[in-house]
């Protein structure tokens, strides 16, 4: 059985990240509350997006901590494989916004 972890320790998140060759994004176009875009971490085996624009790991992590935010994510699926679930989610009692990446699966 897998399951899910949650932190906002900079180091795990970064590691988690590039162990599946993940990059760090804003994806553009969907600014809100005066923020420059949603975070997002983008895996290359996803193809390139046009609305994706990569930042820096100080930028990603100077914005993830102004919104408050969690990592909620799973290192492996059943089948005992890499998994690339995460999401980002507000901190409890934080209030801050959730993000979710588009096409991640929990299996």
């Amino acid at each position: 059985m897998s399951s899910s972890n949650q932190t906002h320790d900079h180091q795990v998140i970064r590691r988690w990240a590039e162990q599946r060759k993940g990059i760090p994004c804003r994806m553009t176009g969907a600014e809100a509350n005066g923020g420059e875009g949603i975070l997002k971490i983008h895996f290359s085996e996803h193809g390139k997006q046009e609305d994706l624009e990569e930042i820096t790991w100080a930028d990603f992590f100077n914005d993830f901590e102004k919104e408050e935010l969690d990592f909620l994510y799973k290192d492996r699926n059943a089948n005992g494989q890499l998994s690339n679930f995460y999401q980002l989610v507000a901190r409890f009692g934080s209030g801050g916004q959730v993000s979710a990446p588009n096409g991640m699966e929990l299996g």
